[in-house]
């Protein structure tokens, strides 16, 4: 608790109300002129500023028709609001009185919005922190407990609530900003102007939607910055590059190890900085270490599908590492909807008694589809599912827009890749900060639109992964319940592309022995979690119960990165501990055809050598 004289010495490092108000009333007159300017020379061209649409209008007149049926419960929700309104009131007044008290409502750890010490010392910021958060706590509660809306609905309109409520935080306005105000009256207001500057350019280059540019992309560059671990492409075909990575030390381990990144992401996720990259810190554990590199697909290839992926990308690839260790057994991981296709694939070779997989890691990866998360929703990876064709996600020549895919991501993670990036450039009016998750992000894999066509109808409408012989892929029904290798689940509590429980749900599905771990944050952030890090803890449990809750309930939480779990899980099994010669790449069957990160990722379009066949 901060003493009354330390609170009188914070609110005079903030900005007295005359000299605040004489900045604002300059950056406003400016900004008129600036805006006037801007508008004229736009509607030259032609350019006009974006109408403001109603999207999801329809579920959320549905909500309110939900929520009128019931007026007992939202008087409840309302009175449960005002109360502890009422709780903050009588702790801030106690606060100005030099009472000690709790806080009524606090900040998740890993939120980052308010880490300035205003947030916590100086009581108004105080006040109007707990304000927001309570506010948007029972918001959200009471769109969530609505009775009587469809799934889909229900869905769409907790996303759209959260999206608001990441709106509307008060680190994203000038005057409810201790940060910004501070800037402002030190620079009398010209942040603001700068970053309005910053907006109009944005607008522009975007014509007349605000489109910034990749955060940092003159910051990174792939194979320095990013996606720099050493190591080798030693196979491509048309749909993937292989890299194999060079080895840490004079030992490996003797299975080798392949991760399988989604289709639609650039692989480098996995490998981004020296300090966060995971391909960097499991080579060091000793693993010869091999990562798909998807290609980016054309429209002479969009006639690809979900088979073609699995017979010219997993299969293709396992045959691969094969060639280029010698090995018969290989571990497997797969992140995101990389998994969903290894589980298909891993369900393919045990139909075809192909035992070459050793074990299957599956990172935040659904396989039942009942409940399958924010990328399902209008907008996202199943939106316009009736027309997929020259309109919504997909471009002219029937690929998938690489933009509107990373704009989705973008929107699923607003406060870390938007809000912040606003706060920074037009609020600061500082440069864009390098980010390499933004950088990530918005360098997106083009995708054959046959492959989405059917992985949208066939597992995000359908869901018949989970039904026995539900599909058939390259002349095999599929099930997934012939899975028998051991198995690791890793989902994430905040995830909102792939919920936790509906991953949970698809541990069950294989039969072979399976460890379901939590991890803490949510579908990057609980991922690239690094042991030195220290910021995500993780829950574990022996039991694998039916119910997710179960699970929860009875789960032990431990301190660090779910890596350190998974390495000793994988040394446990069969064989794990067992220690080769170090391997380079080119010191088998397959020769080194170019340096990592390799063409495909930069979309160079070199000719693809053939790939030998995945049919045994």
């Amino acid at each position: 608790m901060v003493s009354p004289a330390r609170e009188v010495g914070l609110k005079r490092s903030l900005p007295e109300p005359a000299e605040l108000a004489n900045s604002y009333v300059e950056v406003a007159q400016r900004a008129s002129r600036l805006l006037r300017q801007h508008i004229k020379k736009t509607a030259r061209k032609g350019i006009w500023f974006p109408s403001d649409e109603l999207e999801g209008a329809r579920a959320f007149m549905d909500l309110s028709a939900r929520l009128l049926a019931s007026p007992y419960r939202l008087a409840q929700a309302q009175m449960a609001m005002m109360r502890d309104h009422f709780r903050l009131w009588q702790q801030t007044t106690l606060r100005l009185m030099g009472v000690p008290c709790a806080a009524v409502a606090s900040p998740d750890q890993s939120d980052q919005r308010f880490t300035d010490e205003a947030w916590e010392e100086n009581f108004l910021f105080d006040f109007i922190k707990q304000s927001y958060l309570i506010s948007a706590r029972h918001l959200h509660q009471t769109v969530a407990r609505a009775e009587g809306l469809d799934d889909a609905t229900q869905r769409r309109v907790n996303q759209l609530t959260r999206q608001c409520i990441d709106a509307l935080s008060p680190t994203n306005f000038a005057l409810t900003n201790p940060e910004v105000l501070r800037e402002t009256a030190r620079s009398k207001g010209k942040n603001l102007l700068k970053g309005l500057k910053n907006l109009l350019k944005d607008l522009e280059s975007g014509d007349g939607k605000p489109r910034a540019p990749i955060a940092g992309s003159s910051a990174f560059r792939l194979g320095k910055d990013l996606a720099a671990t050493p190591g080798k492409v030693v196979f491509q075909n048309e749909l993937l590059q292989l890299i194999q990575y060079q080895p840490a030390g004079t030992h490996q381990c003797r299975k080798p190890l392949l991760i399988v990144p989604p289709w639609i992401n650039k692989y480098y996720l996995l490998d981004l900085r020296e300090d966060n990259s995971f391909v960097k810190w499991i080579t060091r554990q000793g693993f010869t270490t091999f990562i798909i590199s998807w290609a980016n697909t054309d429209q002479q290839l969009s006639h690809k599908s979900f088979e073609d992926y699995l017979v010219e990308g997993t299969l293709a690839a396992i045959d691969a590492v094969e060639q280029a260790t010698g090995e018969k057994k290989i571990d497997l991981l797969a992140y995101c909807l990389g998994g969903t296709l290894l589980v298909a694939t891993l369900a393919w070779m045990a139909a075809r008694r192909d035992q070459r997989a050793a074990s299957a890691t599956f990172l935040t990866t659904l396989i039942d589809f009942s409940e399958p998360g924010e990328l399902a929703e209008p907008g996202a990876l199943a939106s316009q599912h009736r027309d997929l064709g020259a309109t919504g996600p997909l471009a002219a020549n029937g690929d998938p827009d690489s933009r509107a895919a990373a704009a989705t991501s973008t929107m699923l993670h607003a406060n870390d890749l938007i809000w912040s990036f606003v706060v920074n450039q037009y609020l600061l009016g500082k440069d864009p900060f390098p980010s390499e998750l933004l950088f990530w992000n918005a360098d997106a894999t083009r995708t054959p639109a046959t492959l989405q066509r059917f992985f949208v109808d066939n597992f995000y409408r359908a869901n018949r992964l989970v039904q026995k012989g539900g599909i058939a892929l390259a002349g095999v029904d599929i099930d997934v319940s012939r899975i028998s290798l051991p198995c690791y689940f890793l989902a994430t509590i905040e995830d909102h592309i792939s919920p936790w429980k509906s991953c949970y749900r698809g541990a069950h599905l294989p039969r072979g022995p399976a460890r379901f771990v939590l991890g803490g944050s949510g579908h990057i952030g609980g991922v690239v979690n690094p042991p030195s890090a220290g910021r995500h803890d993780y829950w574990t449990s022996e039991a694998l119960p039916e119910n997710a809750d179960d699970f929860l309930s009875n789960a032990v939480r431990h301190p660090g990165s779910w890596w350190d779990d998974w390495l000793q899980w994988l040394l446990a099994q069969p064989d794990g501990n067992t220690l080769v010669g170090a391997r380079h790449p080119g010191d088998h069957a397959l020769k080194v055809i170019e340096d990592a990160p390799g063409g495909y990722v930069t979309d160079r379009p070199d000719p693809p050598a053939a790939a030998p066949s995945a049919m045994p």
